[in-house]
């Protein structure tokens, strides 16, 4: 509930606040006083719209303020709108944003003024009205609905994913696996390229390779044939000078490798031939080699590893176009899942219609419309989020008439006391805040009376806040506020007792001091038993 609402610098008004207790409040005062102004600084709080428009001609900013009330919690609130720029809000002091407001305050309170008229004739708001007064029974309805609805949706797009029938799959599968094939079939290994390079080099150059072969054999030769000579010299030598000492085994270790060099080389020269045939094959493994260079890679590691990939991904491509070919009938069965579920909560939509109707056909007969009546119409929709319904309220003045559109049919009267009834068939939680901002419109008598009576039975055990230029609510009120103007500042008074009676008369007869009609005041306040 609102346990304090200030407001400062908004409009006319310099500087006021309010105490709002439990059960009913109304503010009153002249026309153009600013009853709506105190409103228009509770809306700032819930997080709506700011225009610098408000901000008045005292100070710099407007600022609006307020402490609420859940429970155990209190909220302290506050939103300052500049006269150029951005507003600004806070939580306790903190910053925050107006979205946050909307989120924190706004589940506190409910406003219903003229705008909510205006949206009453909006079927998308009169379905939002049905569903959030669903019964548990609709609730489930709604719940495997929206379940429904999201799987579908989830099918809808893994299809979309997939390429709708596959062909973009089938595509890439063939590329793949042509890709996969022709790198295996090459038959490559790490290292293949270097190692064709190096026979084809001796291939191409065996002539050469073998003359100078030749001419080293034949120089390896002439040190294999020496070699026995100079070892023995060398022995003699280390035989006269100890300090020769070791030449000849060095001389020996020569003589062995020479030997070893002159049969090595000799193979050599055996195992070297001209292959013409050979030299070609190398030559198209190469080119080969050069092709899958060109397509996959810039070494043989690099084609091994796209082929390897290829293959990886063939597959994971064959399992979505197995799954391509399955999900067309698990979007067909979610769709028809939706229609069954949407069918199944237009069903409760419509009984929770039915209670809503007769609850407020009651309603208005209290409020002076007897003959109203008030029903749902149910036209069907595509599918969506909420459901396949689009739903439209109709409303007779009288039972000789034609239920129609509200917009065609319903008067500023009718309307202010169709919402009342909505309100009272539909009110929310008692834990928040209900405001009427002006639904009194185009009210008056008998009819007034019981409107007051109405406003009255819904503030039991709750908070209610109603902007009115009705005596006839007023004298329902708890509490009761009334908004003064001069020429440049309005202000806003709580009064009881004899000033409360001067306010009432003043609405009932347009003079406060009027003897009549502060007789008459007296007798609303009997007939409110305020």
């Amino acid at each position: 509930m609102i346990e304090h609402l200030r407001a400062r610098n908004l409009g006319l008004i310099r500087d006021a606040e309010i105490d709002p207790g439990g059960g009913l409040t109304v503010i009153t005062g002249e026309t153009g006083a600013g009853k709506t102004l105190l409103l228009g600084a509770l809306r700032l709080l819930l997080g709506e719209t700011s225009d610098s428009g408000v901000v008045g001609p005292f100070e710099a900013d407007a600022q609006a303020d307020g402490l609420f009330v859940s429970g155990e919690e209190e909220l302290g609130v506050t939103r300052v709108v500049p006269g150029d720029g951005r507003s600004r809000s806070y939580l306790d002091g903190a910053v925050a944003s107006a979205s946050a407001l909307v989120e924190r305050v706004g589940k506190l309170v409910e406003i219903v003024g003229q705008h909510d008229q205006l949206e009453l004739r909006k079927p998308r708001h009169t379905l939002s009205l049905l569903d959030s007064n669903l019964d548990k029974a609709g609730e489930k309805a709604m719940e495997r609905y929206r379940e429904s609805w999201r799987r579908l949706q989830d099918l809808l797009d893994e299809a979309g994913r997939l390429g709708g029938t596959g062909e973009e799959l089938a595509r890439e599968l063939d590329l793949l696996q042509h890709q996969h094939q022709e790198i295996t079939a090459a038959g490559f290994a790490p290292g293949d390229d270097i190692d064709l390079e190096h026979q084809e080099n001796r291939l191409r150059n065996a002539s050469a390779i073998r003359e100078h072969l030749g001419a080293a054999v034949d120089a390896v030769a002439i040190i294999d044939e020496t070699s026995a000579e100079l070892v023995a010299r060398l022995r003699k030598v280390e035989g006269l000078d100890p300090a020769a000492a070791g030449v000849a085994d060095a001389a020996e270790s020569l003589a062995i490798s020479a030997t070893d060099l002159h049969r090595d080389l000799a193979s050599g020269i055996d195992d070297l031939v001209d292959d013409p045939a050979a030299l070609v094959g190398i030559e198209e493994r190469l080119n080969l080699l050069g092709e899958l260079k060109r397509k996959y890679g810039k070494t043989v590691d690099d084609i091994l590893l796209f082929g390897k990939q290829a293959g990886e991904r063939a597959l994971e491509v064959e399992q979505l176009l197995a799954r391509a070919s399955s999900i067309g009938e698990e979007v067909e069965a979610a769709a028809k899942s939706v229609e069954a579920k949407a069918a199944a909560l237009t069903a409760e939509r419509r009984a929770c219609a039915d209670r809503l109707c007769a609850e407020m056909t009651s309603h208005l007969a209290e409020v002076g419309l007897e003959s109203a009546s008030v029903n749902f119409r149910f036209e069907p929709a595509e599918p969506g989020a909420s459901g396949a319904d689009r739903v439209e309220i109709r409303f007779a003045s009288h039972t000789g008439l034609q239920a129609g559109p509200l917009t065609k049919v319903a008067s500023g009267g009718e309307l202010s006391r169709l919402i009342l009834a909505l309100s009272l068939s539909t009110s929310p939680s008692t834990d928040s805040t209900l405001v009427f901002d002006e639904v009194d419109t185009g009210v008056g008598g008998a009819t007034a009376l019981a409107m007051g009576k109405k406003l009255a039975d819904l503030a039991t055990g709750r908070q209610v806040l109603c902007v009115t230029h009705l005596p006839q609510v007023a004298a329902f009120a708890d509490t009761h506020y009334v908004i003064t103007r001069t020429e440049s500042e309005a202000t806003v008074a709580l009064v009881s007792g004899a000033t409360r009676l001067e306010e009432l008369s003043r609405m009932i007869a347009g003079l406060p001091e009027s003897e009549r009609g502060q007789q008459a005041a007296t007798e609303l306040l009997e007939l409110s038993g305020k």
